[in-house]
């Protein structure tokens, strides 16, 4: 065997041997545990989101229905997150702080619109993403590899689908026309 060959198979070794104490050393679990890590990440961020958005809708909400919606959001997403956060403390996943540059331009963008404007692009955002979350929940609950994330997502779908539901009932009276403006003072 050449010097060559014989270094780059001991730097195969060491390479492969390596990696799984990088992993540990960084705080990751085995590979398997990747995808829930990366399910909290995303639903750490799609919570806090929704609390964003849910605080811009009671405020710039014209129907009494959507003001209504986002309070709720605030309110159970606001628990659903802090429930998170102590999860993700106990399992060391790290979550950001702050929305990340997707999330931010969606809540400038919702900060621009007013009226009925603002309420029918909320609501038919609020039924995509709910729609999303709903499926990636139920896929954590399904296929999770961590019992306890994979039990936290399974509590907190019935929640998403019941916002699911009354959104997709707003959406339709917003549609509709069955939804009248909030009496300005």
């Amino acid at each position: 065997m050449s010097t060559q060959c014989f270094r780059a198979a001991v730097i195969g070794v060491v390479v492969g041997l390596s990696l799984p104490v990088a992993a540990q050393n960084n705080g990751v679990p085995p590979a398997q545990a990747r995808p829930d890590q990366e399910f909290v990440r995303e639903a750490a961020m799609g919570g806090m989101t929704e609390v964003q958005l849910g605080e811009l809708a009671g405020a710039k909400g014209m129907t009494e229905g959507v003001k209504a919606f986002g309070r709720r959001m605030v309110l159970d997403h606001g628990k659903a997150n802090d429930e998170l956060k102590s999860l993700a403390t106990t399992k060391q996943i790290s979550l950001e702080a702050n929305l990340d540059a997707k999330h931010q331009a969606m809540l400038d963008k919702f900060a621009k619109l007013s009226g009925l404007a603002f309420d029918r692009a909320y609501v038919d955002d609020m039924v995509n993403d709910h729609k999303t979350a709903v499926a990636a929940f139920a896929r954590e609950a399904q296929q999770g590899e961590d019992a306890e994330i994979k039990a936290w997502a399974m509590r907190t779908l019935p929640t998403l689908e019941s916002h699911l539901r009354e959104i997709q009932g707003l959406q339709k009276d917003l549609e509709s026309g069955r939804v009248n403006p909030k009496p300005t003072r």
